[in-house]
């Protein structure tokens, strides 16, 4: 059974870290809807977190950041003009950039490739936990080809007992997936459509064409 702990509860950060750092995977609020997070350079944690929600292992997971100096633990370089006007812009925020990898990540984090999609998300707990223990990699805390949850009864409905630990902030304020933008390629490529849209993106200079992330 997952044990539920409110995010305003003293000990729950030292909680969460605990597990992490432990190898655990858990259950996480973020601004767009719940997650689950494991350490990003845990292989083993990674491969629970993919039998925890029976994910494909084809599909790549994203690395959710405590501060954007951390990309450079799972980037090679963020440095680029249109990754730093939409850092600049978006972060901390629901917006999910697919960058050039560095080498030394697990295989299963970026299913064999050679790129990583990194965020900073705009949930002080959240923030806190990967500062304390780095980046964490990360999926909505939901079944595979299920709907992503809003609400920590939403996650324990298709979860509990398949994670130790579930921190409970209440509903999450934006309840829609971040979009995801791909700024490996020639002309940035919008993977997921989310929170920021075309018209947001514009804004910083990005006109992006769209490809399905299926």
């Amino acid at each position: 059974m997952t044990v539920v702990i409110a995010a305003d509860q003293a000990n729950a950060l030292e909680k969460a870290a605990a597990a992490l750092e432990q190898g655990a995977v858990i259950g996480v609020p973020t601004d767009t809807v719940y997650g689950l997070v494991c350490l990003y350079n845990d292989a083993a944690a990674i491969d629970r977190l993919f039998a925890a929600k029976e994910r494909p292992s084809q599909k790549a997971l994203p690395v959710l950041l405590g501060d954007a100096e951390q990309a450079s633990a799972v980037v090679r370089s963020a440095r680029q003009t249109a990754a730093q006007a939409l850092i600049e812009r978006y972060w901390p925020g629901p917006l999910t950039l697919v960058l050039p990898a560095r080498s030394h990540l697990p295989p299963a984090l970026t299913a064999g490739g050679d790129t990583v999609g990194v965020r900073l998300p705009a949930h002080s707990f959240l923030r806190a936990l990967a500062r304390r223990v780095g980046p964490l990699a990360s999926s909505s805390a939901n079944r595979s080809g299920e709907p992503p949850c809003a609400t920590p009864a939403a996650v324990l409905a298709q979860l509990d007992g398949r994670i130790p630990l579930l921190i409970d902030a209440g509903p999450a304020p934006l309840a829609q997936a971040s979009t995801v933008l791909d700024l490996c390629a020639p002309q940035p490529i919008l993977l997921r459509e989310g929170p920021i849209g075309p018209q947001e993106l514009a804004a910083a200079g990005i006109r992006p064409g769209v490809r399905s992330e299926k």
